[in-house]
């Protein structure tokens, strides 16, 4: 005689299985990686996280990038960080994996990362846009851009219209006037309203605690403040113990899903990420996105970007000059200390030298990517220019 457990199960699993007929809904697993390199807790810690994880994990396996290690997980081994992140790369592209958590992974400027974190007001689950990386070298262009891509993610995480808040910085209320004219041409915005008195939806810090808004939109850096309070108020900070780390990298021309850990974060957190990775694949995030950006240029979108920097100052190497960019060649080197208001003229400036460069944001700011080998003639150009010092 069949057991009465089992008939249960077998009737949940037909049910289930009827749904997903219904309504289309096959979820194929697939593959995160976790790359087990850079930690400040260890190796041992990122494994511990992705073996949580791999509890749960119904719909996706996990495979580590990096040594070997004692586990019944799939390792893809890598001696060094620099080999750990071209496997990395090169197995995205591949397709063997379509997603991977990972740390300290420099995005080219115009991508960003929306960070999930757990409020400690009601315990809401709310996206921080943006945490790492810079959606645009000016503040306002970014913070728009910043809202867009926290949207983009909680529609894939399947919150179908997500609130936006807009934390009280410097910029917000230019950043509100832009996002509600982008309403207007026709991108639907769900504006979330503060619990103040006062109403609105620039968000005061009680909002940002109570989880008022789905999304939160803020200027990078401070994201990535807010980010490490959330993520480790209770221990003290040296071991980020609660969220879903710092999120995927979102920008219009990323075609990488890439979510960043810290190097403090600890094993719970890694844990959400690798699930949050997961979900994002399956809620097709290169396809939300590009159709999100679609439905935001027919808004105007850019229109409304140009006005908010149409009035921003020349920096001080624009001399009018078109640079045209050297032959283009891999930029692994990164060279730290340039002041994001003058970034893009250091690049340019390398350009004029017949050096190819790109602009990014490192975990401690803004950088200049070239060529491992050039990074010592390019370092010595940027200080004759007085970009560093």
């Amino acid at each position: 005689m069949i057991d009465n457990n089992v008939k249960k199960m077998v009737g949940e699993t037909f049910l289930e299985i009827a749904d997903a007929i219904k309504t289309g809904r096959f979820q194929e697993k697939v593959k995160v990686g976790l790359t087990i390199l850079g930690s400040e807790h260890g190796v041992d810690n990122l494994v511990k996280g992705a073996e949580l994880a791999a509890k749960d994990g119904s719909d996706f396996d996990i495979v580590l990038i990096g040594p070997k290690v004692d586990t019944e997980l799939e390792v893809v081994p890598a001696e060094t960080e620099e080999e750990m992140y071209k496997k990395m790369e090169e197995l995205l592209d591949k397709n063997y994996i379509q997603a991977c958590v990972t740390m300290h992974y420099d995005f080219p400027v115009g991508v960003s990362t929306v960070g999930k974190v757990i409020t400690p007001g009601r315990g809401k689950e709310m996206f921080l846009a943006t945490t790492t990386g810079t959606a645009s070298v000016h503040r306002m262009e970014a913070m728009v851009k910043n809202a867009l891509y926290g949207i983009i993610i909680a529609k894939t995480m399947g919150v179908e219209d997500p609130s936006v808040g807009i934390l009280n910085l410097d910029g917000a209320r230019q950043v509100e006037k832009a996002l509600k004219e982008l309403c207007f041409n026709g991108y639907k915005i769900n504006f979330a309203e503060s619990e103040r008195a006062d109403g609105g939806s620039v968000m005061r810090g009680n909002d940002l605690l109570g989880g008022v808004a789905d999304v939160m939109v803020t200027d990078t850096l401070t994201g990535n403040i807010l980010m490490k309070v959330f993520s480790s108020y209770t221990t003290g900070g040296s071991y980020e113990a609660m969220g879903y780390g710092y999120g995927p990298g979102v920008g219009e021309d990323n075609d990488r899903i890439i979510l960043i850990l810290s190097r403090a974060s600890g094993t719970p957190v890694v844990a959400n990420a690798i699930k949050y990775a997961a979900k994002l694949v399956h809620g097709n995030l290169k396809q939300v996105a590009k159709e999100e950006f679609a439905k935001a240029r027919k808004a105007k979108l850019d229109d409304i970007l140009k006005s908010l920097t149409k009035d921003a100052g020349k920096s001080k190497k624009d001399d009018g000059e078109t640079v045209a960019a050297p032959p283009k060649e891999p930029v692994t080197g990164a060279i730290a200390g340039v002041d994001i208001m003058v970034l893009e003229d250091a690049v340019q400036e390398l350009w004029k030298n017949g050096i190819y460069a790109e602009s990014g944001m490192g975990c401690t700011g803004p950088i200049v990517r070239v060529a491992e080998d050039k990074i010592d003639t390019a370092l010595q150009l940027l200080k004759d220019a007085d970009f560093v010092s």
